[in-house]
């Protein structure tokens, strides 16, 4: 490959490495570091800045390579910052061969730390979206002043990288407006809702179940964003109701005549939701006979109900982000673009933020999904909730059933002391369980299942006693899953090392990440943590 082919191999992976780090994280300040740092690899710079518009039309700098961020702000480069000040104003790069014949740094030896031979060219660009710049990203390398250097294929590829950046800052800024003014939107009907209603009032929400504060503050809040066409993200574990809450949402909203579309995003191939949510032209491809609407379509003036939202491959997610921003699709196959008016609402039980910094989910997807988060507690942080919730089921039962069955205040009790891992889904199939297997009128406390060992969670958690608290609860379950993922012989995968040596081999193997390592043993990070504290191994910093 000539020195031209690989240049421009080069670049193209560069910048290819640069818009994975401009999605990696939350953390502006750290990505923009990161990236100067890749461009430092690339460019065999000695410093490098990006510096930003800030509010008050000052600009400042936000992230800074070769030096720390503070003494950059301390004014060390202020005669480069000078230079990025014209560039700024002109929206034009400059090209400075050599520092030293630069006018503007004269008597500042403080900047220039070159040795006598050398010579430190200037390279800077705008950063912009349209024709105004509103930051700079410049670098200094050094080069030995031997012959002409042509330096525009710098400028070319520092262009491009700006050119990213841009729309990485721009879309930042343009989530976090939108978010201030949605949460001075939440404040003020909060403000409105609490003057008048600490709390969602007792039958305020008839589709939803549940007397306790934690359930009543969520129904307040359900309450307080429905009027609004909001992008609502609901968060909690899986089975604590978070289609019953959307649904809720949706029928207490100025949307509530419209349709009430879900889709369970884990539930189909990347292939198959692009067809669900898009829909597709007759022909797109085999099987495809007829047109049909996805439901982005059939959502229109309505609500559109995402629920494991975490789930979708990243590959989807950017089709879902673009939909989500221009509020226009195509269908699979076809070519005519389509407007969509709907309201999105979200679900997921995953930790999202740590599924973005491990790079599974885009960041800007995120900041447009969680602009309003509602966080469900599990059915264990809400226990008043339990006997309320089983009345409920077996009055649902005896309907369907044509039976007359009441629960016990002893198998209330019961009931209140159990876990429940799997919340009020479990719960529900715990009551329909016990309902169908009872032969009288009355459901007594001996007749659960958990009294007789035939609680099928079992395997999930550990009952060392009828009441015990939710650190003890939580330990339990830890326990039975490490075990479980361990094995009998006390053995991680199969390459006969005990769980200790498995989980410290695979930690290193990891850069002591425990998000990776937890991907390597098949457990979730929360798991290896626990692991990690069970076993008393110390945490390596890299």
């Amino acid at each position: 490959m000539n020195d031209t082919k690989q240049t421009a191999s080069l670049s193209l992976l560069s910048l290819y490495e640069i818009s994975k780090l401009l999605n990696s994280s939350l953390n502006l300040e750290k990505t923009l570091r990161e990236v100067l740092n890749l461009l430092s690899s690339y460019l065999l710079m000695r410093r490098g800045l990006i510096s930003l518009v800030g509010d008050g039309g000052r600009m400042e700098i936000v992230a800074a390579a070769g030096m720390s961020n503070e003494a950059a702000r301390q004014g060390k480069v202020r005669p480069v910052q000078n230079l990025s000040a014209r560039i700024l104003s002109s929206g034009m790069p400059i090209v400075i061969p050599n520092l030293k014949d630069e006018p503007d740094l004269a008597g500042t030896d403080g900047h220039d730390d070159s040795l006598d031979d050398e010579k430190v060219a200037f390279i800077g660009v705008p950063i912009k979206t349209t024709d105004k710049a509103f930051g700079v990203l410049s670098i200094e390398r050094i080069w030995d002043g031997a012959g002409d250097v042509n330096f525009e294929s710098d400028v070319r590829f520092l262009a491009m990288a700006a050119n990213l950046i841009g729309h990485a800052v721009h879309l930042r800024q343009a989530v976090a407006k939108d978010r201030e003014t949605l949460l001075e939107e939440k404040h003020r009907l909060q403000k409105e809702l609490t003057g008048s209603r600490p709390v969602a009032a007792k039958g305020a929400l008839p589709e939803m179940v549940g007397g306790s504060l934690a359930m009543r503050e969520v129904f307040a809040e359900v309450l307080q964003i429905a009027a609004s066409a909001t992008t609502v993200l609901l968060r909690g574990e899986s089975g604590t109701g978070k289609e019953l809450i959307a649904r809720a949402i949706h029928a207490n909203s100025p949307r509530k005549n419209g349709p009430f579309i879900k889709v369970n995003c884990a539930a189909l191939s990347e292939t198959l939701l692009e067809s669900e949510l898009f829909g597709h032209e007759k022909g797109a491809f085999t099987g495809a006979t007829q047109e049909r609407k996805g439901r982005f379509e059939l959502a229109d003036r309505g609500t559109l109900f995402l629920d494991e939202i975490g789930e979708i491959s990243q590959a989807f997610q950017s089709k879902l982000l673009r939909v989500l921003q221009e509020r226009e699709f195509e269908r699979v196959g076809g070519n005519k673009t389509l407007k969509t008016d709907v309201r999105l609402i979200c679900a997921t039980n995953r930790n999202l933020e740590e599924a973005v910094t491990c790079g599974d989910f885009r960041a800007d997807l995120y900041f447009r999904i969680n602009v309003v988060p509602v966080f469900v507690p599990p059915l264990r942080e809400r226990k008043d909730d339990i006997p309320l919730l089983a009345k409920h089921f077996l009055d649902r039962f005896n309907d369907e059933n044509k039976r007359k069955l009441a629960l016990s205040d002893e198998a209330l009790e019961t009931l209140k002391a159990c876990y429940f891992p799997g919340n009020v889904r479990e719960l529900e199939n715990c009551v329909q369980r016990v309902a169908t297997t009872t032969k009288g009128t009355m459901i007594k406390g001996d007749d659960l299942p958990c009294q007789k060992s035939l609680c099928l969670s079992s395997a999930l958690w550990k009952q060392s006693a009828p009441l015990r608290s939710l650190a003890e609860a939580e330990d339990a379950l830890q326990d039975d899953v490490f075990e479980a993922a361990t094995g009998t012989d006390g053995v991680l995968s199969g390459d006969g090392l005990p769980p200790r040596n498995r989980l410290v081999q695979a930690m290193e193997k990891t850069g002591w990440v425990q998000a990776k390592a937890a991907r390597i043993l098949g457990l979730t990070p929360r798991q290896v943590g626990y692991a990690l504290r069970k076993y008393n191994v110390s945490i390596k910093r890299i």
